[in-house]
């Protein structure tokens, strides 16, 4: 593969500059929207109806086209959802993917999937990377999925695909004499996509890293990914890093320690983390560290179906401004909502934003705040930019 020219990185003061000028990035700074706002993560509860239908598509007893509309219907219902629950910003529930990995390689030019017929719908693809990918391939058609979800609310979107470190994870890899040579690649192929999506209006791209935590020896292969997925894209960038969300169980355990350091030198403006399932000790790193990004707060166990109370959720905040302002946090689910019944994902999602609102009302003094603790604020920073 020919080696791209290097970026030199920019300073912080270039950064910050950056982002006040950026339209793209104003659109949904934290600046524009109330405090402590609210936010799902990527994907909404899929209805065992949804899974019987998308089963039968991959054992080819249904047309692509019919499922297609039906797609359409069940992502609709999702974004009325968490507008009534009251969520700040939304998704579309990632309905059209059957997982967190084949509806991009599928897509991706170059990777070949000998076999598409599926036992369940959610079961992984076996694709294989032969030769190496294009450098100026076709489009993932993701544009398609933004717009659609942007005709039928009028809410700030996340819109998300998972990144190229974890995607490099489930390809067989036969093109490539180093791993990182195919991470790249398939980071350059979601650097195009994301040019496109910012293009298309998308203001909120999220890069979703659910292996990372699995292969914490390469932690500063996947950041150098993400950093070229990131670059020229003027968008508001987050990435997500949790410990597995397959069958709404964990993957791995252990504690983010292993981001740090080099997580700070992510071209991203928002880190969204687990916490809920696992505990708030690892809020400790946000005091150890001078972070420039703002923190995603998992609040909500999305590997339990037992229903957070608004108090509860609202303490979990409160713990975590201790380290960090108000300013740098939003409120949002650990992970995903794919594995949850709907109505105890949506009695979730109504939990999180009372909660979210319990503590603004605290911090803004419109209710009893002796139990916020003082936050150890540290010097403000703007996100760094690509």
């Amino acid at each position: 593969m020919p080696r791209r020219q290097q970026t030199v990185k920019p300073s912080t003061g270039e950064k910050a500059r950056a982002a006040e000028a950026a339209p793209g990035a104003a659109a949904l700074s934290v600046e524009h929207m109330r405090l402590l706002p609210t936010s799902v993560v990527g994907s909404y509860s899929v209805p065992e109806w949804l899974e019987r239908l998308k089963t039968d598509y991959y054992q080819h007893r249904m047309s692509g086209t019919y499922l297609q509309e039906i797609h359409e219907v069940a992502i609709k219902a999702a974004l009325k959802d968490q507008e009534r629950a009251g969520v700040d910003i939304v998704s579309d529930g990632e309905l059209r993917r059957d997982n967190d990995v084949d509806y991009f390689l599928a897509r991706v030019p170059g990777i070949e999937i000998p076999y598409s017929a599926k036992t369940y719908y959610y079961d992984y693809l076996d694709a294989y990377v032969r030769q190496p990918i294009p450098e100026d391939g076709r489009g993932l058609g993701l544009v398609d999925d933004y717009r659609f979800t942007s005709e039928y609310t009028d809410h700030p979107i996340k819109f998300s695909f998972t990144g190229p470190f974890s995607l490099a994870k489930r390809l067989h890899n036969e093109a490539y004499s180093e791993e990182a040579d195919l991470v790249l690649a398939l980071a350059w192929v979601l650097n195009r996509e994301a040019r496109a999506l910012a293009a298309a209006g998308a203001r909120l791209i999220q890069i979703d890293e659910p292996f990372l935590a699995g292969y914490p020896s390469q932690v500063e292969l996947a950041i150098r990914a993400i950093n070229t997925v990131t670059e020229g894209v003027d968008v508001r960038w987050a990435v997500h890093i949790c410990y597995g969300n397959r069958y709404a169980r964990p993957l791995w355990e252990g504690h983010y320690d292993f981001l740090f350091p080099a997580v700070l030198d992510a071209h991203v403006h928002q880190v969204v983390l687990e916490f809920a399932r696992k505990g708030y000790d690892d809020l400790d790193l946000f005091s150890r560290y001078e972070t420039p990004f703002l923190l995603g707060l998992g609040v909500i166990d999305v590997k339990s179906n037992d229903v957070e109370t608004a108090d509860l959720v609202c303490s979990r905040v409160m713990r975590a401004l201790r380290v960090l302002p108000p300013d740098r946090i939003t409120v949002n689910p650990d992970c995903g909502l794919r594995h949850l019944p709907a109505a105890i994902a949506r009695a979730k999602l109504e939990a999180m934003t009372a909660g979210a609102v319990l503590a603004r009302d605290a911090i803004t003094g419109r209710r009893e705040a002796a139990d916020l603790p003082p936050a150890r604020h540290r010097p403000s920073h703007q996100p760094k930019r690509s």
